[in-house]
């Protein structure tokens, strides 16, 4: 080392008192972090997904410029990398992230933001196929403790009631003109018509719709993703398919005029199936029917059913809000 030359530590300004306006903030660090998660959804399939990772912790010193970043990011790099995510994990992860912070915060929050890969039988024929659940996680922890929720949304076809009742009005009215009431019926002839497009003069309109949910499940609970998602999906009657052959698709068609409905409707089957779930604690769930007859969509809402329950149906919590956003947004 040449004389004069010694080694000065690399400055940090970010923590040291600044002459900038002070103020407590309340979520500073990193979103979007590109990260590989393993996530075992309920099935003993643990997958490994390309995951969206946001790290946060609250600013709670004015004074101080801001908080030790990439200590955040080294952090969730560590604990993301060294099993498939649970619940403990992610509360180890925020309270290392409060330790590392050193007294500058005092909540820590993690979120993350991926596909689930689930193997789905076709309706009638051997056939099976792949469909891709979003999965958004939420995990705080604060003075109250630690909150984990977990969303997802499910795909669903929705044919609506009033549509076809006005169908089958429209096919009784073609009936009547096509055979006269003063002549004797015959079977063929009544066969044939049923099986021509005379038949089926109308049909009711339906659409493809979503239903987003986030749910936070009992404390010491299993993350089981795919229980919540097999029981909304059996409540509609209607999730979209995958591999599909012709006896599938007439199984769909018989599936789709056995649960005409609308958003009402299936908000309904969703908040009964999802209340007589005992691992769920609370869950709020949107849906969309996103109409062929009009230009905008229909919208229903509804949470899980309590006593004494105060929060308003179209109100969900703060992180339940922006998970739900998330879903609708997949690109934030």
């Amino acid at each position: 080392m040449a004389t004069g030359d010694f080694v000065r530590p690399l400055p940090d300004v970010a923590v040291h008192a600044h002459s900038h306006p002070g103020g407590v903030l309340d979520w500073v660090g990193m979103d979007g972090i590109e990260m590989p998660v393993r996530f075992d959804a309920g099935n003993g399939d643990v997958q490994r997904a390309s995951a969206r990772v946001g790290a946060f912790v609250d600013l709670a010193q004015p004074d101080r410029r801001g908080i030790h970043m990439s200590r955040l990011y080294l952090l969730a790099d560590e604990y993301l990398a060294a099993r498939p995510l649970d619940a403990p994990l992610l509360e180890s992860l925020l309270r290392a992230f409060l330790v590392s912070q050193q007294g500058l915060a005092r909540r820590a929050r993690a979120s993350l933001r991926f596909e689930l890969l689930v193997r789905r039988a076709a309706l009638r024929s051997d056939h099976a196929g792949w469909r891709a659940y979003p999965v958004f996680i939420d995990a705080q922890l604060d003075a109250a403790g630690f909150r984990l929720e977990l969303g997802t949304e499910v795909t669903y076809s929705s044919t609506c009631p009033a549509s076809a009742a006005l169908s089958r009005q429209l096919i009784q009215q073609q009936f009547a003109r096509d055979f006269d009431a003063t002549a004797p019926l015959e079977h063929a002839a009544v066969l044939a018509w049923l099986g021509s497009e005379r038949g089926i003069v109308a049909t009711p309109h339906a659409q493809r719709s979503v239903a987003r949910l986030a749910v936070r499940f009992v404390d010491g609970v299993p993350l089981n993703l795919i229980a919540s998602i097999d029981r909304v999906e059996q409540a509609l009657g209607t999730p979209v398919q995958t591999a599909v052959k012709r006896e599938d698709e007439q199984a769909f068609a018989r599936a789709n005029g056995a649960n005409p409905m609308f958003c009402e409707d299936a908000a309904r089957r969703i908040q009964h199936a999802l209340d007589d779930d005992d691992s769920i604690a609370d869950f709020h769930v949107r849906l969309e029917h996103r109409e062929s007859l009009h230009p905008h969509d229909a919208v229903a809402q509804a949470s899980k059913s309590m006593p004494g329950k105060t929060r308003p149906a179209d109100a969900p919590p703060s992180s339940w809000a922006t998970m739900l956003e998330q879903a609708a947004d997949p690109a934030r």
